[in-house]
């Protein structure tokens, strides 16, 4: 049987995967490196050779290095504490790279803290990507909220324009409904003066008549009643024109008010239509905000 079947898993097995498949370096409490494997070498660019004796703060953005932060972190780790998280270092060709870092406080026999050990996988390209992905999110966020916005002006703007139309055609509509009125009762006028006209003429004939059965007497009173007889006539005939005249004008009011309320309701309609655009797109502003919100706190915790 192969030796191999029987060996069995041991600490020296496991050291060397780890060795393998893990960037691991090792920090002396003075902070300095005295151990580093190929892996973390590699990652950072280094000789692991020449990276012996190198402090800590090398390896650390400036920002972070010079900072109280810097001193609270190194206390906690020589504490006892492990810190675990995503670490933003300084490459050797002074390239920055994500980290996602485990710092080990190594103890020995009595518990104290001997050094550090530090073991990390390098995922800048995953951090640039989604960071380059939330960006755009950001930024097609910020594009829709713009346009959702410019259109709820264009369509306030417009809104405002079909109200003012409503409202002159309102008043249109009401200026209508009173010349249709008018009328109306030009109509019962001419209809009263065609009877007095019908009337007189009938009046002028029976003083025609009397007139002429008065011989001599009458001649008078017989011009007097040809004359009504043809101011009767005329009258009649002016009423006629009028009438005629009314009712075309009744004709062309009726179709202009049939034509402004068909035009009201289209109008009404396209106010609720309007008013439904400005909602939906408030909607759409209000989401896009929260999508860039979201985005933003998205990229805070990458």
């Amino acid at each position: 049987m192969d030796q191999s079947q029987h060996e069995q898993v041991s600490d020296s097995f496991v050291v060397r995967a780890l060795e393998e498949n893990l960037a691991i370096i090792r920090f002396d409490r003075s902070r300095r490196v005295v151990y580093a494997n190929d892996n973390f070498a590699a990652v950072l660019g280094y000789r692991k050779e020449n990276m012996i004796g190198m402090d800590h703060r090398r390896f650390c953005l400036p920002e972070f290095a010079n900072s109280p932060e810097y001193d609270r972190f190194w206390k906690d780790l020589l504490s006892g504490s492990t810190f675990e998280d995503k670490v933003e270092r300084v490459a050797a060709d002074g390239r920055r790279l994500w980290l996602q870092v485990t710092y080990m406080p190594v103890f020995g026999s009595n518990r104290q803290v001997l050094g550090v050990c530090k073991v990390a996988s390098n995922i800048t390209e995953r951090i640039d990507t989604i960071t380059a992905v939330t960006g755009e999110l950001e930024r097609m966020s910020d594009a829709l909220h713009a346009k959702a916005n410019a259109g709820i002006q264009r369509s306030r703007s417009l809104l405002e324009s079909i109200e003012q139309i409503a409202e002159v055609s309102g008043e249109n509509i009401t200026t209508l409904e009173s010349l249709q009125e008018q009328a109306e009762s030009i109509r019962g006028i001419v209809h009263t003066i065609q009877q007095i006209a019908s009337q007189t003429g009938l009046l002028a004939l029976n003083a025609a008549i009397e007139a002429a059965h008065a011989g001599e007497h009458g001649k008078g009173f017989n011009i007097v009643a040809k004359e009504v007889g043809k101011l009767s006539g005329r009258v009649g005939e002016s009423i006629v024109e009028v009438r005629h005249t009314i009712e075309g004008i009744a004709r062309e009011v009726g179709n202009i008010s049939r034509g402004t309320n068909r035009a009201q309701g289209t109008v009404n309609k396209s106010q609720k239509e309007i008013r439904l655009a400005i909602e939906e797109l408030t909607e759409i502003s209000a989401a896009s905000g929260e999508l860039d919100a979201q985005a933003k706190r998205f990229s805070e915790l990458i």
